[in-house]
C-alpha cells in the first residue's frame, strides 16, 4: 500500500443557482441599468443592487434562472447584519457582452466630453475692490518709500519694548526669587 501526499483538488462545479428561493420583487432588467453599474465579463458577472447600492454577483448567469446572490445591506462583519430585500432577485440579462461594451464605451466618451463649469469670481464689496486696486497699483519704489516713512516709529517702538522699569518687581506683589529652589521631602 502506497501513501501519496498529493493535496486533494475540488472538482469543477457547474455555475447554477443553489437555492430555490426567489424574491417577490420584479426582475432587474440589465438593459435599463446604467452601463457603469454592470459587469458582464465572463466569470465576474455582477451588478449594483438597486436596493442597497452594493456590487453583488449574479449567480446562474448562463442558466435559465439568473439572480442576485443573497447579501447584506451593511459591510461584512458589522453587528446585527440585515439581509437586503434585493437578495435572490431575478435578473433579466437582455444584453450581450458586445452590446454592454458598446454602451460602456459610449458612456465613458460622453462623460469625458463634458466640460467643467466656469468658476465665477467672488463678488467683492466696493471697499474690498478699492483696496485690491490700490495694492495692484503700488510699485516696489512706492512700497520702499512707505516703509521708510514708518521706519522711525518702528525703531522707537522696539526701543520702548526693550526698556526695563526701575526696581525689581511691582509694588503690590512679592519679590521674585532669583535662586533656584530645590524642594525637599519632609522626613518621617
Amino acid at each position: 500500500m502506497t501513501i501519496t501526499s498529493a493535496t486533494p483538488t475540488a472538482r469543477k462545479r457547474p455555475t447554477r443557482t443553489r437555492t430555490k428561493q426567489v424574491s417577490s420583487l420584479p426582475a432587474i432588467v440589465v438593459s435599463k441599468l446604467p452601463p457603469i453599474d454592470i459587469d458582464l465579463l465572463p466569470g465576474t458577472e455582477s451588478l449594483v443592487c438597486p436596493d442597497c447600492k452594493t456590487w453583488c454577483p449574479i449567480t446562474g448567469h448562463g442558466g435559465r434562472n439568473p439572480k442576485l446572490v443573497p447579501h447584506h445591506t451593511e459591510r461584512a462583519g458589522t453587528a446585527e447584519p440585515r439581509r437586503c430585500i434585493g437578495s435572490n432577485r431575478r435578473v433579466k440579462c437582455d444584453l450581450t457582452i458586445t452590446q454592454w461594451r458598446g454602451l460602456l464605451a459610449d458612456a465613458i466618451t460622453d462623460a469625458s466630453s463634458r466640460q467643467a463649469t466656469v468658476v465665477l469670481p467672488k463678488a467683492f464689496s466696493p471697499q474690498t475692490d478699492r483696496t485690491l486696486r490700490a495694492r495692484a497699483e503700488r510699485t516696489s519704489a512706492r512700497r520702499i518709500a512707505d516703509w521708510n516713512a514708518v521706519l522711525p516709529h518702528v525703531a522707537d517702538t522696539d526701543k520702548n519694548r526693550q526698556a526695563v522699569p526701575a526696581g525689581d518687581s511691582p509694588q503690590e506683589s512679592p519679590a521674585v526669587p532669583l535662586d533656584t529652589l530645590h524642594p525637599r521631602r519632609p522626613e518621617r
